[in-house]
């Protein structure tokens, strides 16, 4: 199974309504003829699946589909795609839906070269060197997996559930189909949820301890995107505009938080979707006004700016403009009808998780950070405040 140094490779983006139908030639110009494509049995079911193989082989590719992509991708799942790419002969590896196709493509792209596993690749571990190069094709606009280094594989086969967050430039995209037109169909949860994903993915990577003037750039770009479009594609999923500038912002804070890396609501979010199989973005939405009141004094000015470009501190001082980006995550969550924890994890089990959530909240990595950096005691306070309202 030939591959390409991930070192050696740049990064293509193509955006627009309509780009789709340009991953033939795409993956043509990588050199690449045998591609996997790894999605889920929605994405079959659609016909959206079968309609980029069409573009796929109009362009000379022979063509292997893994349907088999689950949500919040386990260890066994990206197992049986490698299997299938092994038994492909695959050269290159195509991810097609939401963030847990994506993820699921650039496991495999690893382990497809490098035999091991999953476990192999958490952090603080770094995926460097060769594999199979990834094309992917975002259907959601919030995960930005699509430009990030990094992959999510929930470990499953132990005592306690993990999400593992695995980095490295080995997961990195060669290139990114990224097509408004393919978020149409998303329902309003589903909207809600990716969106707020992405306005997280943006304002941590701005408040990041390892934020950059060039990260800094996306991040802010993307924060005023989701502040003028997310309201309006949750409420009108037809509303192509605003599908097209969440689809963008989806991108850009995806780039930002690929170089400034993310912080402590999503160190505190996977262990909850690992745990409670709660959505990633809707466990982000449920923790990040708590999450930003414990960090504001660490980063005060920075969270203003995020404020102001979010739309809703004009005028403000910094104290009291960074207070206002807390009232509008709030109001926000309250707006697309983010549900409460205790409606959707019994209390007593939720409470019973925290001190091994709070340790593998610590253990990802992503606490370190925050402008404010916890303990294990404040994670595990931080946790209850939010199952209490």
């Amino acid at each position: 199974m030939s591959s390409a140094p991930a070192s050696l490779r740049v990064p293509r983006i193509l955006f627009g309504a309509g780009v789709r139908d340009q991953l033939g030639v795409a993956l043509r110009e990588l050199g690449a003829h045998r591609p996997l494509l790894v999605t889920d049995a929605f994405h079959v079911g659609t016909g959206v699946a079968d309609r980029l193989v069409s573009v796929l082989e109009a362009a000379g590719a022979r063509v292997a589909v893994f349907p088999g992509a689950v949500p919040d991708p386990t260890v066994g799942s990206v197992d049986d795609a490698v299997a299938e790419a092994r038994a492909h002969g695959a050269d290159s590896v195509v991810g097609l839906g939401g963030g847990s196709p994506l993820d699921t493509a650039k496991a495999v792209a690893v382990l497809a070269v490098r035999g091991g596993r999953m476990r192999d690749h958490r952090a603080p571990a770094v995926a460097v060197g060769d594999a199979l190069p990834i094309l992917a094709v975002p259907t959601t606009a919030g995960s930005g997996s699509e430009a990030t280094q990094f992959t999510i594989i929930t470990d499953d086969t132990g005592a306690d559930a993990e999400k593992m967050l695995c980095p490295g430039p080995a997961f990195l995209p060669a290139v990114a189909i990224v097509d408004p037109e393919l978020t149409v169909s998303m329902p309003p949860r589903l909207t809600a949820d990716t969106g707020v994903d992405a306005l997280t993915h943006a304002v941590e990577a701005y408040v990041s301890r390892r934020a950059t003037p060039l990260s800094d750039t996306f991040a802010l770009r993307a924060i005023g995107l989701v502040g003028g479009s997310l309201v309006r594609a949750y409420r009108d999923g037809r509303d192509a505009a605003a599908r097209s500038d969440m689809m963008l912002a989806s991108l850009l804070a995806g780039v930002a938080f690929s170089n400034a890396s993310v912080a402590l609501v999503h160190g505190m979010s996977r262990p909850l979707g690992a745990h409670f199989g709660i959505a990633h973005g809707l466990s982000n939405a449920l923790l990040f006004a708590e999450v930003t009141r414990f960090s504001l004094p660490g980063a005060e000015t920075r969270y203003a700016e995020c404020a102001r470009a979010l739309g809703v501190a004009d005028g403000l001082a910094d104290p009291d403009a960074a207070r206002s980006l807390i009232t509008a995550l709030e109001h926000l969550c309250t707006t697309v009808e983010v549900p409460p924890a205790a409606s959707l994890v019994a209390p007593d089990a939720w409470r019973a998780a925290i001190p091994v959530m709070a340790e593998q909240a610590l253990a990802s990595g992503s606490p370190a950070n925050n402008p404010v950096i916890p303990t294990h005691a404040d994670i595990a306070e931080l946790y209850k405040r939010v199952l209490t309202g």
